[in-house]
């Protein structure tokens, strides 16, 4: 489990440095419906018909992406983001299948990994100071927002929590382009575009449905006492 994490992480990490930020946060949108696709491959879990039309959706926006990099030195790096999601998707089935298996520990596994593997492949004591602050500025933010997710989840419906997970990929442009000046291209925007319809609308059907059923409950508990 640690290892499988550590690779995604490195997939994860390298991606940014080979694509635009929209390309590697619209790819990894997709992380849900990769995840159920392994989960109906390996352990034969129902796959449901809104999720796989969702999928298919999907599946064209970053096909749009992918193809709009031949020629151009973002392949590479799309095709990380996409090994990274898929990592992610094995990752959480890993998870559910080894439920015995804390993944508090699992992660500092993985992450005392890739410290030992960054400390052979690179020379630690060469970062200037600036890219010190930079690299301590990421680890606490990053480890930040898997704490108020993870504690999040805990607080809110699955639907809700996925919905707001959808969410990420509008700030992770808007970001870019407000601290690094990148513009994605059009093909980039368009399947983004695509992508994110598909996601909202899947998680959106999805905390619809979970809203309703809350609503119908307190309502059939009234005629019954009536």
């Amino acid at each position: 489990l640690a290892v499988e994490g550590a690779l995604a992480s490195i997939a994860f990490i390298s991606a940014f440095k080979f694509t635009f930020v929209a390309n590697v946060a619209v790819i990894y949108a997709t992380a849900p419906f990769v995840t159920a696709l392994l989960a109906w491959v390996l352990t034969r879990e129902p796959f449901r018909l809104q999720t796989m039309v969702a999928a298919a959706v999907s599946l064209c926006g970053v096909a749009i992406m992918v193809w709009s990099g031949f020629g151009t030195g973002n392949l590479f790096g799309d095709g990380l983001a996409l090994l990274m999601t898929i990592g992610s998707g094995l990752y959480m089935i890993m998870v559910r299948a080894f439920r015995d298996t804390p993944v508090v520990w699992a992660g500092a596994v993985s992450a005392f990994l890739l410290f030992v593997l960054g400390w052979f492949v690179t020379d630690p004591l060469a970062v200037s100071q600036r890219d010190a602050v930079l690299l301590a500025t990421f680890g606490a933010s990053f480890a930040l927002s898997s704490i108020l997710w993870t504690e999040g989840a805990r607080l809110i419906p699955p639907a809700e929590s996925g919905l707001l997970g959808s969410a990420e990929v509008p700030f992770a442009i808007l970001f870019a382009f407000l601290f690094l000046g990148e513009i994605a291209p059009a093909a980039s925007m368009i399947g983004g575009v695509i992508v994110l319809c598909a996601v909202f609308a899947h998680a959106g059907r999805d905390w619809l449905r979970a809203r309703s059923q809350r609503m119908a409950g307190p309502q059939r508990v009234a005629s019954n006492i009536s």
